[in-house]
């Protein structure tokens, strides 16, 4: 969801190598983008009591958008948009965790989501920034019926979540590290074929390095913020080192 979508276009373009297809004025200006040809993310503007931020939107999938809904209330979290159906598309549904993080729902029509995942320019993962990790914990294992891991780390609080045998989210609790006026949200990662060189592009025209570039058992990522202020990473997940960090399944 972006203020600015020809700036947002411009950027990602550059960065990810994304194309872009016509906006669908129909649809409030939905832009769909592509690497290589195959559909992996959309640019927007803000929805109704958002303006004024950019940010990326993480869209989970449901079975059934207004049941899933039901039990996001139920757990303590709150709907920000009524499930909507969007032509024959699908259905979306915006809402948000206890700790404040903001994510969608999408009950598939014709329309069922990323065409390709992990390849460079794709989305291949996502983590939970929460500084209140008791929160997201409760909440999105109990509305997605996932299973929980923490990672035995003595300077990190981090947890990974699995639907049944596949980590599908991380979830990272927020350092001091973090501006107090940074809001817990959802960061996403794009694979790219080079993680520096991603970053060069980005902080050429006018991103801003947060993290890294630093290489992990996971890939070689960087934390980054667009010119609109927009949280993302980069990771490169063919170049990795070290071993896997030992994980303790949590009841």
């Amino acid at each position: 969801m972006f203020n600015d979508l020809e700036g947002a276009k411009s950027f990602y373009g550059d960065v990810l190598g994304w194309s872009f297809a016509e906006a669908s004025t129909e649809f409030g200006n939905y832009t769909e983008a592509y690497a290589n040809g195959k559909a992996v993310a959309a640019v927007v503007p803000p929805m109704p009591g958002q303006e004024g931020q950019s940010q990326w939107c993480l869209y989970f999938a449901a079975r059934d958008a207004a049941a899933t809904a039901a039990r996001i209330r139920d757990h303590g979290g709150e709907v920000l948009m009524e499930p909507m159906q969007v032509g024959d598309f699908g259905t979306m549904c915006l809402a948000r965790d206890p700790g404040g993080v903001v994510f969608g729902l999408w009950q598939a029509g014709t329309h069922e989501g990323f065409d390709t995942m992990a390849e460079p320019g794709a989305y291949t993962w996502a983590e939970v920034f929460t500084r209140e990790p008791e929160k997201s914990d409760a909440f999105f294992p109990a509305v997605f019926s996932y299973r929980q891991k923490e990672m035995e780390h003595e300077a990190m609080d981090f947890r990974i979540y699995d639907l049944g045998d596949r980590s599908v989210l991380g979830r990272m609790k927020m350092t001091d590290d973090f501006p107090p006026e940074v809001p817990p949200y959802i960061n996403v990662y794009f694979a790219v074929e080079d993680c520096d060189d991603a970053v060069a592009k980005a902080t050429k025209i006018g991103g801003v390095l947060r993290f890294g570039p630093m290489d992990t058992p996971f890939g070689r990522f960087a934390a980054l913020s667009d010119p609109q202020g927009a949280n993302f990473s980069v990771i490169d997940i063919t170049r990795t080192e070290g071993e896997m960090p030992k994980t303790t399944d949590v009841s």
